[in-house]
């Protein structure tokens, strides 16, 4: 039996360079396990390389540190770092403490940058990308896709606007380059002490679009909506699961006496919100989105101000004239289109109830087409046979077959003819 080949861990970015090629999202480092890569949703065992000591953790966390953000994180036990291993991939790096060991998770990032087109989103996502001012918020719990989502449709404003872009992340994800645009990449930590102040000054930075990384509090949330108020195009994310949840979370985090002034606020700043889920392919390897979308119309601008945020799902589900859908019609789509299973489609159902009629709805229709082709291919069959016991004659419109027709009662049987003179 030939023993496992095992590889040092000299080098952490073997590790690395090994996961990336095989889609791996994620990769985790902690005592006891070798290192583990997170594959199409699934952590698996890296069983090519040794099981990881706490010295092993510990001086990984240690080299991708300076030394005083390394004395930092010993007074915190939890730092984030953005760091590009050449020629592979970027990564987004969490270090925290965990049972008195050093624990580490590394989000693997594309250096390229994929289009809208290239992660078959819908196409609305590059008219909202394109809009001149106003609010868009990408939602969704951790790791569905929110940054890539987010870099596809910066990456369309880089192309198609002469703009400055300014972003605030934390840590930097995707990598921009300057292509029509200017970008400007800020990372909390090292470009900026933290998201408020940086979004202040973001102000006096000449900005026409604003990524803000995450919405944390009241503070970004104010600042963000005066940024949208007053000409710019700002993007950021919330870690919430639908438009109407979101809305209702950004009013919720204001004061009882303010959320009127913040209902108004919002209805005229909020453009869009794409909710989003990363759900298992059936019909290939891998994951697909399913993208909740709604656009703010006058009528859900009203709904807004009026403090009514949880009643836009009627109007989601009806307004597919401006690309709106809601999550359960974008999986029922799927589902037809043959890319979920149905079991999926009922886990990541945003209204249970409501997705199991539309997937029984959906099948009664798929059975009765079959049913209706079944019935044409049978009638077309027993056509066929009923005109080869005729003897190859015809039904009756289709013309004649070669050769004399008989003769019918009282007439004579047909001669040949004779040639004209």
């Amino acid at each position: 039996m030939t023993p496992r080949r095992v590889i040092g861990l000299e080098n952490w970015q073997e590790v690395i360079r090994w996961a990336f090629p095989r889609k791996a999202s994620d990769v985790f480092w902690k005592p006891g396990n070798p290192p583990c890569a997170k594959i199409r949703g699934v952590v698996q065992r890296i069983d090519e390389f040794p099981v990881l000591t706490p010295d092993d953790t510990r001086n990984i966390a240690k080299s991708l540190m300076r030394p005083h953000v390394w004395e930092r994180f010993e007074e915190h036990h939890e730092q984030d770092i953005g760091l590009t291993v050449e020629n592979c991939c970027r990564l987004r790096i969490n270090c925290y403490a965990q049972r008195g060991d050093i624990a580490i998770v590394m989000r693997l990032i594309p250096l390229e940058i994929q289009t809208i087109e290239d992660l078959d989103l819908p196409p609305v996502l590059s008219e909202i990308a394109l809009y001149p001012q106003g609010m868009v918020l990408v939602t969704g719990p951790t790791g569905c896709g929110k940054s890539t989502t987010l870099a596809a449709m910066l990456d369309l404003i880089n192309r198609k606007r002469h703009a400055h872009i300014v972003t605030i992340e934390d840590p930097i994800e995707y990598v921009h380059r300057d292509k029509n645009c200017i970008v400007s990449q800020r990372e909390v930590g090292i470009d900026t002490d933290d998201f408020g102040p940086a979004l202040k000054y973001a102000m006096r930075q000449a900005p026409d679009v604003i990524l803000i990384g995450e919405m944390r509090d009241v503070v970004t949330m104010q600042v963000a909506m005066q940024a949208a108020e007053t000409g710019h195009l700002v993007f950021s994310t919330v870690h919430t699961t639908s438009a109407a949840e979101t809305m209702e979370r950004i009013i919720n985090m204001f004061p009882p006496h303010e959320k009127p002034q913040i209902c108004l606020r919002m209805s005229t700043t909020l453009k869009a919100v794409i909710s989003q889920s990363l759900v298992p392919r059936k019909d290939e390897p891998g994951r697909t989105a399913a993208l909740e979308i709604m656009v703010v119309t006058p009528t859900i601008a009203k709904l807004i101000e009026e403090g009514r945020p949880g009643e836009a799902y009627q109007y989601i589900e009806d307004g597919a004239h401006f690309g709106m859908q809601t999550k359960n019609q974008a999986l029922l789509k799927l589902y037809q289109e043959g890319k979920l299973s149905h079991e999926h489609a009922m886990f990541y159902a945003g209204n249970y109830t409501e997705m199991r009629q539309m997937l029984r709805r959906a099948d009664g229709l798929a059975a009765d087409a079959a049913k209706e082709e079944a019935e044409k291919a049978k009638k077309a069959a027993q056509q066929a046979a009923a005109r080869q016991r005729m003897g190859g004659v015809p039904p009756p419109g289709q013309g004649s077959p070669s050769g004399p027709r008989p003769a019918g009662p009282g007439q004579p049987p047909a001669g040949p003819s004779r040639p004209s003179q």
